[in-house]
């Protein structure tokens, strides 16, 4: 790679949200942070599936989608609790979910 090439190397990594695969291209720097973000979706959407018994991929991921940007909100306004670089990693995730879903809708759940 020369000085002056600004791309980002990029490898297809396989999630498993709800029982389903899903392979996203990621950063190979971002790898571990988008396989932790997995392993948190998964569990919010097994615990709204679990406890609401609620049915439908569909349903259960706009829950989880809604619960995870409450607590985004909560960290964003000091009132959640939230480590160093929480907010940016969020904003990162939420970027990423959202190119992925503009590219085909990859992240189909």
């Amino acid at each position: 790679m020369s000085s002056t090439d600004t791309s980002v190397e990029t490898e297809a990594v396989t999630i498993r949200v709800l029982d389903k695969d899903y392979q996203i291209a990621c950063p190979v720097d971002e790898r571990d942070a988008l396989l932790d973000s997995a392993r948190v979706l998964d569990g919010k959407m097994r615990g709204i599936r679990d406890n609401r018994k609620m049915v439908g991929a569909d349903r259960i991921a706009v829950m989880a989608a809604l619960n995870i940007t409450h607590d985004l909100l909560l960290c964003e306004s000091g009132k959640g609790e939230a480590g160093p670089g929480t907010k940016t990693r969020l904003r990162s995730l939420q970027n990423k979910v959202e190119a992925a879903i503009s590219r085909g809708r990859q992240l189909e759940l």
